[in-house]
């Protein structure tokens, strides 16, 4: 028996049966490359999720943290402790909101995001509120987030969810205006819907509902868990439109590996005080040490910049493929987080490219999504795309 067969034989005995897993044991990973239980190299357009965005073995990022754990790693909230205060202000600093909570993962900012909602309309007297979501989203497993994930397939063996909750078409103003009245609480939205097959929102349509927002005393709340810190170009995405929400999600790359996620918000949005909310390990020393050097290390490498750069690069390499195919029907995404999508159900392909050294990952509507680390160069992109082609052929 082989030490990956050794691995998955012992993890299936151990765990709740919930992922379909891929017959790989990963072991160890260097710049944009993993390696497995027997040492074969994979090429990673996945980066674990669009979290690894510095990739793996950053000696940088490493040091940190290494010497975060000879000091203090945990206290709980009750004290103070400067690594808290400096990637507090350094979110705040980036997303131009006031007021940061970190939690352990991008599904407690969901939650998180949710109470400030609901108490923000209890505040302003309504009492019969509802939040709108979107069709096609994702925001997490758990009973809130749940709530406002827009594919039935998830919520049905769970119901009742959370009352009170509409879904809206993505990218249809039209849809929110028939939705939103003066009971509305929020409307929370992916700023680029990724578990969806990776739709970018439009700039009239993130606009609009910023305008509905305000209308109707309505928080709007921009889930960019996945596509914000750097990956689209940007520090968030929502930069790019030149709007702000009331409440940001963050996630995945905030932390590039530490399980770590925060919701900011503005003064508005600031609805909990003392006893509303809470969490044991959220934004302990130790996660906060690596939230406070990714930042300085975006700042001092220029990852935003370099995004924009080879973003456009990788855009260009999926067009050529999308012409050369006609299995590929579409294209879309923005920096490094793009999507082809096909005819069928790219599952085999995704499988042999796999077998070819290369890491990739699906998403909704016959799409394969592509989130690398954010470290890629050109001449990464170019081996992706020779291994794709061996996959799709």
């Amino acid at each position: 028996m082989t030490k990956t067969e050794q691995i998955m034989s012992a993890s299936d005995n151990a765990f709740l049966q919930i992922y379909h897993r891929f017959p790989v044991a990963f072991d160890h990973g260097d710049g944009v490359y993993l390696y497995d239980a027997e040492g074969r190299k994979y090429l990673d357009f996945g980066a674990g999720i669009a979290v690894m965005a510095l990739g793996y073995n950053n000696k940088r990022y490493n040091d940190a943290l290494k010497a975060q754990i000879d000091k203090l790693i945990h206290t709980s909230n009750l004290f103070y402790h400067e690594p808290g205060s400096e990637a507090g202000q350094k979110l705040r600093e980036a997303s131009g909101l006031q007021h940061v909570f970190f939690t352990n993962s991008g599904t407690e900012a969901v939650e998180g995001a949710l109470k400030l909602a609901k108490k923000h309309a209890n505040n302003a007297g309504k009492r019969n509120y509802e939040i709108i979501a979107m069709e096609h989203s994702f925001h997490g497993r758990s009973i809130g987030s749940l709530s406002v994930t827009g594919k039935a397939q998830y919520r049905d063996p769970f119901e009742p969810l959370l009352p009170n909750v509409k879904f809206a078409e993505y990218n249809n103003l039209a849809s929110i205006k028939a939705l939103v009245n003066d009971n509305t609480a929020a409307i929370i939205m992916e700023t680029v819907q990724g578990e969806g097959g990776v739709y970018p929102a439009t700039s009239e349509f993130l606009k609009g509902v910023r305008e509905l927002c305000d209308k109707h005393n309505a928080l709007l709340i921009l889930d960019e868990i996945q596509c914000g810190m750097g990956r689209t170009g940007s520090m968030f995405a929502y930069q790019k439109y030149c709007i702000k929400p009331d409440i940001l999600l963050c996630a995945k790359a905030l932390g590039c590996g530490v399980p770590v996620g925060a919701f900011v918000c503005n003064d508005k949005a600031a609805s909990m005080t003392y006893g509303d909310h809470g969490t044991t390990y959220g934004g302990n020393p130790f996660v906060c040490a690596a939230v406070s050097e990714v930042f300085d290390i975006f700042k001092d490498e220029n990852i935003v910049e370099h995004v924009k750069e080879v973003g456009q690069y990788l855009w260009e390499q999926l067009e050529y493929l999308k012409d050369k195919y006609d299995c590929i029907v579409d294209h879309r995404g923005v920096g490094l987080i793009q999507g082809l999508e096909f005819k069928d159900n790219p599952s085999n392909i995704v499988k042999k490219a796999l077998e070819n050294g290369l890491v990739l990952i699906a998403a909704g509507n016959n799409t394969i999504r592509f989130v690398p680390p954010l470290i890629i160069n050109k001449s990464t992109i170019d081996i992706m795309v020779n291994l794709l082609l061996l996959s799709i052929n």
